[in-house]
């Protein structure tokens, strides 16, 4: 029940003025910036993610300690891709480019009810070397992704969007960091 408060809430980021909107040859998508686009009851669920009970559960899920979240929500938030849009399989940023903590943890949201398989815009996951999927999540209401950041964690989702043009993929995401990261995850 809360988190469809939280999608009666999501804007149209494609029409407002404060959004990101990335047009390359490897991604067609929108996002927010921050928290001001946020409404309150997504405001209030990223103020939990970020939380201390929140960080203890991520870290017994998946061993990784002293994780820390991102107040200022760099590159997270609320993310939107409209018909056509797409996002082609890379691995993301590793460094917070305000604190330069390391990023260990994605954590995706998706808010899509009643989505149909032929809309395509599920989440995959590949292997290291980049050659094939290994795991697709479909983008469905209330499905979630948490997955580690380094520079061999590839994802995306390569195909553009098939849904009708008054719906939208639709998700929340945030980023989690230490300060360092283990040896055989950092780049020699």
């Amino acid at each position: 029940k809360f988190l469809e408060e939280v999608l009666k809430e999501f804007p149209n980021l494609s029409k407002n003025k404060q959004t990101v909107k990335f047009n390359d040859i490897n991604q067609l998508k929108n996002a927010s910036q921050g928290e001001e686009l946020l409404g309150k009851k997504t405001k209030k669920l990223v103020h939990y993610l970020n939380s201390e009970p929140f960080l203890n559960f991520l870290t017994n899920l998946t061993g990784i300690e002293n994780l820390l979240p991102d107040p200022t929500l760099s590159g997270g938030g609320y993310h939107e891709i409209k018909p056509g849009g797409f996002l082609k399989i890379h691995a993301d940023f590793n460094k917070h480019p305000k604190y330069g903590l390391d990023r260990r943890l994605n954590l995706l949201i998706y808010l899509n009810k009643n989505w149909d398989d032929n809309y395509g815009g599920n989440f995959e996951l590949w292997d290291k070397d980049m050659k094939s999927c290994v795991k697709k999540i479909p983008p469905n209401f209330n499905n979630v992704a948490i997955f580690s950041t380094t520079t061999n964690s590839y994802h995306g989702h390569p195909n553009p969007l098939k849904c009708p043009k008054n719906r939208s993929r639709k998700s929340i995401a945030l980023y989690y960091y230490t300060n360092g990261r283990p040896e055989k995850e950092k780049i020699k």
